[in-house]
Protein backbone atom coordinates (compact mmCIF):
# COMPACT_ATOMS: atom_id res chain seq x y z
CA UNK A 1 0.00 0.00 0.00
CA UNK A 2 2.69 2.57 0.99
CA UNK A 3 4.90 1.44 -1.86
CA UNK A 4 2.01 2.30 -4.69
CA UNK A 5 1.46 5.21 -2.77
CA UNK A 6 5.09 6.16 -2.98
CA UNK A 7 4.65 5.35 -6.52
CA UNK A 8 1.98 7.14 -7.77
CA UNK A 9 3.63 10.43 -6.10
CA UNK A 10 6.72 9.62 -7.50
CA UNK A 11 5.55 9.52 -10.91
CA UNK A 12 2.88 12.53 -10.38
CA UNK A 13 6.83 13.97 -9.25
CA UNK A 14 8.00 13.07 -12.68
CA UNK A 15 4.66 14.79 -14.43
CA UNK A 16 5.28 17.74 -13.16
CA UNK A 17 8.92 18.16 -13.61
CA UNK A 18 8.05 17.46 -17.25
CA UNK A 19 5.36 19.50 -17.77
CA UNK A 20 7.90 22.16 -16.05
CA UNK A 21 10.73 21.84 -18.78
CA UNK A 22 8.57 21.73 -21.50
CA UNK A 23 6.98 24.85 -20.34
CA UNK A 24 10.52 26.32 -19.53
CA UNK A 25 11.70 25.25 -23.14
CA UNK A 26 8.90 27.30 -24.82
CA UNK A 27 9.30 30.14 -22.52
CA UNK A 28 11.11 32.53 -25.26
CA UNK A 29 8.92 31.53 -27.97
CA UNK A 30 5.64 32.27 -25.77
CA UNK A 31 7.71 35.69 -24.82
CA UNK A 32 8.21 36.36 -28.58
CA UNK A 33 4.72 35.74 -29.31
CA UNK A 34 3.28 37.72 -26.50
CA UNK A 35 5.19 40.65 -27.01
CA UNK A 36 5.03 40.18 -31.09
CA UNK A 37 9.14 40.15 -30.76
CA UNK A 38 9.79 43.33 -29.27
CA UNK A 39 11.90 42.57 -26.68
CA UNK A 40 15.40 41.65 -27.74
CA UNK A 41 16.96 38.27 -26.58
CA UNK A 42 20.14 40.56 -25.61
CA UNK A 43 17.84 42.35 -22.54
CA UNK A 44 16.89 38.70 -21.11
CA UNK A 45 20.93 37.72 -21.37
CA UNK A 46 22.12 41.45 -19.53
CA UNK A 47 19.12 40.57 -17.07
CA UNK A 48 20.15 36.90 -16.09
CA UNK A 49 24.08 38.87 -15.88
CA UNK A 50 22.87 41.08 -13.32
CA UNK A 51 20.79 39.29 -11.19
CA UNK A 52 23.95 36.61 -11.39
CA UNK A 53 25.85 40.03 -9.80
CA UNK A 54 23.72 40.13 -7.19
CA UNK A 55 23.46 36.73 -6.31
CA UNK A 56 26.95 36.53 -6.78
CA UNK A 57 27.47 39.37 -4.22
CA UNK A 58 24.78 38.05 -1.72
CA UNK A 59 26.23 34.86 -1.88
CA UNK A 60 29.87 36.21 -0.99
CA UNK A 61 28.82 38.27 1.89
CA UNK A 62 26.75 35.93 3.74
CA UNK A 63 29.40 33.40 4.14
CA UNK A 64 30.99 32.92 7.37
CA UNK A 65 34.92 33.85 7.30
CA UNK A 66 36.18 30.63 8.55
CA UNK A 67 34.36 29.30 4.80
CA UNK A 68 35.96 32.00 2.56
CA UNK A 69 39.26 29.46 2.36
CA UNK A 70 36.80 26.66 0.68
CA UNK A 71 34.97 29.23 -1.21
CA UNK A 72 37.74 30.44 -3.13
CA UNK A 73 38.80 26.68 -3.88
CA UNK A 74 35.39 25.59 -5.22
CA UNK A 75 35.70 29.22 -7.45
CA UNK A 76 38.67 28.22 -8.65
CA UNK A 77 37.37 25.45 -10.06
CA UNK A 78 34.52 26.76 -11.68
CA UNK A 79 36.85 29.37 -13.33
CA UNK A 80 38.86 25.66 -14.88
CA UNK A 81 35.72 25.61 -16.74
CA UNK A 82 36.12 28.72 -18.36
CA UNK A 83 39.57 27.82 -19.93
CA UNK A 84 37.70 24.86 -21.57
CA UNK A 85 35.65 27.14 -23.48
CA UNK A 86 38.17 29.87 -24.22
CA UNK A 87 40.11 27.14 -26.08
CA UNK A 88 37.27 26.51 -27.87
CA UNK A 89 36.87 29.92 -28.89
CA UNK A 90 40.23 29.77 -29.64
CA UNK A 91 40.68 26.66 -31.63
CA UNK A 92 37.43 26.32 -33.48
CA UNK A 93 36.10 29.76 -34.28
CA UNK A 94 36.58 30.73 -38.16
CA UNK A 95 36.61 34.39 -37.79
CA UNK A 96 39.99 36.09 -36.62
CA UNK A 97 37.89 38.57 -34.03
CA UNK A 98 36.36 35.16 -31.79
CA UNK A 99 40.67 34.14 -31.97
CA UNK A 100 41.57 37.05 -30.66
CA UNK A 101 39.38 37.84 -27.70
CA UNK A 102 39.26 33.99 -26.81
CA UNK A 103 42.73 33.92 -26.36
CA UNK A 104 42.10 37.48 -24.20
CA UNK A 105 39.96 35.31 -22.32
CA UNK A 106 42.60 32.45 -21.71
CA UNK A 107 44.87 34.66 -20.82
CA UNK A 108 42.66 36.53 -18.21
CA UNK A 109 41.09 32.98 -16.61
CA UNK A 110 44.57 31.92 -16.62
CA UNK A 111 45.61 34.48 -14.56
CA UNK A 112 42.70 34.68 -12.21
CA UNK A 113 43.07 31.01 -11.35
CA UNK A 114 46.82 31.11 -11.06
CA UNK A 115 46.31 34.53 -8.62
CA UNK A 116 43.50 32.54 -7.20
CA UNK A 117 45.11 29.38 -5.91
CA UNK A 118 47.91 31.41 -4.58
CA UNK A 119 45.85 33.79 -2.34
CA UNK A 120 44.23 30.50 -1.30
CA UNK A 121 47.59 28.91 -0.26
CA UNK A 122 48.53 31.90 1.28
CA UNK A 123 44.94 31.76 3.70
CA UNK A 124 45.61 28.25 4.23
CA UNK A 125 49.25 29.49 5.60
CA UNK A 126 47.67 30.99 7.86
CA UNK A 127 45.96 28.34 10.27
CA UNK A 128 49.73 26.36 9.91
CA UNK A 129 51.35 26.12 13.46
CA UNK A 130 53.86 28.44 13.51
CA UNK A 131 57.55 26.58 14.10
CA UNK A 132 59.61 28.41 17.55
Amino acid sequence: MASQAMDQALQQLHDAVNAVTAAAAQAPEAVSAATGGAIDPFVFQLAIFVLAIFVGYYVVWSVTPALHTPLMAVTNAISSVIVVGALLAVGISASGLATGFGFVALVLVSVNIVGGFLVTQRMLAMYKKKDK
